[in-house]
């Protein structure tokens, strides 16, 4: 069961598990698969006159992913948007067993790995092992939970390197249009307590294996300014 755990925690921020990575497509968003996990399905489609990333989860949990860089002296704002159609009431990203939301968008930074605690790196090592892959060194999360209120910073139960910042919560905005723009440092800071390194990839993730339920989301441009 420990095994299982560290395993999860370190492909959760944003490694594939496959040797040989899905064909990207022309922006370069790709899969990325979890061991064991069915895939939730990504795909092109509108929503309301928008262009949008339709995600559809059933008792799943995967990841559709784009590599990036950006130096820390060039990171600002950054702008996001999804629509739910309805939420799980168990789903809990503060907790394991519970841990699944119907909108994720991730964001993943480089650092020195060197620094970090010795089971953090060890973790580290043992997913590269496995993988072909190493995690980030640290992954921002902004979520859409059930229950916890907006503004709540949430470090992930199996990893202090995942942290999560609730940008919605509960059904009141259900079934439109939800517009976000943050401060990617700030919250950053907020999450960590530090300064963040270079951006290196970006994801949205809708995920419903915990709960062993259905989840659905669309997702519209993520634009960094």
């Amino acid at each position: 069961m420990i095994f299982r755990a560290m395993l999860y925690a370190g492909l959760l921020a944003l490694t594939g598990c496959a040797t040989t990575p899905p064909t990207a497509d022309a922006e370069g968003w790709r899969d990325v698969a979890l061991p064991g996990k069915p895939l939730t399905r990504y795909s092109r489609s509108h929503k309301d006159g928008r262009p949008a990333i339709e995600a559809v989860a059933e008792r799943s949990a995967s990841m559709w992913r784009r590599h990036v860089h950006r130096e820390p002296g060039a990171l600002g704002e950054v702008s996001f948007s999804w629509w739910v159609p309805g939420l799980h009431a168990e789903a809990n990203v503060a907790i394991a067993g519970h841990e699944d939301a119907a909108a994720r968008v991730l964001f993943a930074f480089d650092g020195e790995i060197a620094r970090l605690p010795m089971r953090t790196r060890a973790l580290f090592d043992l997913s590269e092992a496995l993988t072909g892959e190493r995690p980030p060194f640290a992954t921002l999360m902004y979520v859409w939970d059930a229950s916890a209120p907006v503004g709540t910073v949430i470090v992930n139960p199996r990893s202090d390197r995942i942290r999560k910042i609730v940008v919605d919560s509960g059904p009141a905005h259900l079934r439109r249009w939800r517009d976000h723009r943050r401060d990617l440092v700030a919250d950053y800071r907020l999450a960590f307590g530090e300064d963040p390194g270079p951006l290196v990839a970006i994801a949205v993730m809708t995920d419903s294996d915990n709960t062993a339920s259905q989840a659905r989301a669309w997702y519209g441009k993520i634009d960094l300014h």
